[in-house]
């Protein structure tokens, strides 16, 4: 694994930047947040080049979180109503670069819309695929439903279902550890880049697990989980702001 050039950046539970420059909005809402403990050994070898799996006392998290895509939009466009909003399903992990910061990996984002998936796989190198999905409230209860279609494996699906529950007035350190992430990392074109975001602290709630039957996790390369989830939380969700990847003096983007 990568060494660290810096330390790893603090968790806050506020965006340690501002995005001036943003080229992406969208909102993420109604979020089911499940994680599961693993080694960072484990999910090492399915990070990008110049990443490290990002730990706290000790332990990393596989995490599969399932939400609705709200009206995406590009500049300042406005959000597009059908093709920009869809239901999506990720599979993440959390990483850490040499510069210390910290971000997400994604595995998987399972989406019902074909046309961002192809152009998200396109241009930003991103494993979005393509599912039959639906997003269901019954009176106090969440269903997530994902079925993959393409480009596979076939048969990969979810089916979650959540019971939200109280609103966390002081996240513990590790729930600003699985949801106060300002970045992402990728491989794109044989190196690692880092997209920031921004958005208003999370208002999060405690949640039930009623249901879940899953295989996302495996396809995605990481190992079934062995036991229930380590956290489960829910959020009736944010509005994201993405900024271009930073640039070095040269005007280059960076790593």
């Amino acid at each position: 694994m990568p060494a660290l050039d810096r330390a790893p950046e603090p968790i806050t539970a506020d965006p340690p930047h501002h995005t001036d420059r943003p080229f992406l909005f969208q909102s993420w809402l109604d979020l089911a947040f499940l994680h599961w403990a693993a080694e960072p050994s484990v999910v090492a070898p399915l990070l990008p080049v110049g990443t490290r799996p990002d730990t706290l006392d000790g332990l990393t998290y596989i995490g599969l979180v399932a939400f609705r895509m709200h009206r995406v939009g590009w500049f300042r466009l406005p959000g597009i109503p059908y093709l920009g909003s869809f239901p999506e399903t990720n599979v993440r992990l959390y990483s850490v670069d040499a510069r210390g910061r910290r971000g997400v990996v994604f595995r998987s984002l399972d989406a019902s819309r074909l046309i961002p998936v192809a152009v998200a796989r396109a241009a930003f190198r991103l494993p979005y695929v393509w599912s039959r999905m639906s997003v269901r409230r019954d009176e106090d209860t969440v269903t997530y439903s994902s079925h993959r279609r393409w480009p596979g494996p076939r048969g990969a699906h979810s089916e979650i279902s959540v019971r939200p529950g109280e609103r966390i007035e002081e996240p513990s350190a590790l729930e600003h550890f699985l949801t106060a992430r300002w970045g992402m990392h990728n491989a794109f074109f044989g190196r690692s880049m880092y997209l920031p975001n921004t958005h208003p602290r999370w208002p999060l709630h405690r949640a039930e697990l009623l249901h879940c039957e899953e295989n996302l996790i495996t396809a995605a390369g990481l190992p079934a989980p062995a036991e229930a989830p380590a956290s489960v939380l829910y959020s009736p969700g944010v509005p994201v702001r993405f900024g271009r990847p930073p640039r070095a003096p040269a005007g280059i983007p960076t790593p």
